[in-house]
């Protein structure tokens, strides 16, 4: 399917109201402000990949919802009564431990079956330090040019840094102090001292 539709949802940023509005969609009239029909993640992924982000902070009211459209492979819209099919690739990802969550009774253990058919775990940037100068100089090139810089370079004082710094943020804390030295910064390189890195984490 990696020349196939690819379909993204955070759900940690989907309210409870509307969950089955964006997984499943709805009929115009649905529901109030329903002006026009909508179609949910689900069908629009149906042939592709469906990548549902932060599947960990999904309330337990809402799991068993999810599961039935996983193991029935169908879903029906707000306000009409006739399944649809759907044929996805269910990606997820979380940054929660799903099984201790089990244990305390906040994520179904019927739907990480469903989701966990092969299970990857990346370590954190702190454990895997080899890994960071690639991605760092890949977004510094990207930010540099998405702000009219060209390809950003980063100087060995600023290589060093980055390798130091533990990144309890991971990735997402790399991207954003990059893109924030790029904007802040109007030469061509990121040194050291454009990172504004926390010395709590060194």
């Amino acid at each position: 399917r990696n020349d196939k539709i690819f379909v993204h949802l955070d759900l940690g940023s989907v309210a409870a109201s509307l969950f089955e509005s964006e997984l499943f969609g709805h009929e115009k009239g649905a529901f109030t402000n329903a002006i026009t029909s909508k179609t949910g993640r689900f069908e629009l992924a149906s042939g592709g990949t469906l990548f549902l982000d932060e599947i960990g902070d999904l309330p337990l009211s809402l799991q068993h919802k999810l599961l039935m459209a996983i193991q029935n492979k169908e879903i029906t819209r707000v306000g009409h009564a006739i399944p649809v099919p759907v044929d996805i690739r269910l990606v997820s990802a979380t940054n929660m431990n799903l099984y201790g969550m089990i244990r305390q009774g906040t994520f179904r253990q019927d739907l990480l079956y469903r989701i966990n058919t092969i299970e990857i775990e990346v370590p954190p940037l702190r454990e895997r330090k080899e890994d960071i100068v690639p991605i760092a100089e890949y977004l510094a090139g990207e930010f540099g040019r998405k702000h009219g810089r060209g390809n950003v370079r980063l100087t060995s004082g600023a290589i060093s840094s980055l390798q130091q710094y533990d990144w309890p943020g991971n990735v997402r804390e790399l991207r954003h102090n990059l893109e924030k030295a790029v904007i802040m910064n109007e030469k061509d390189t990121i040194g050291e001292s454009d990172l504004m890195l926390s010395s709590s984490h060194r």
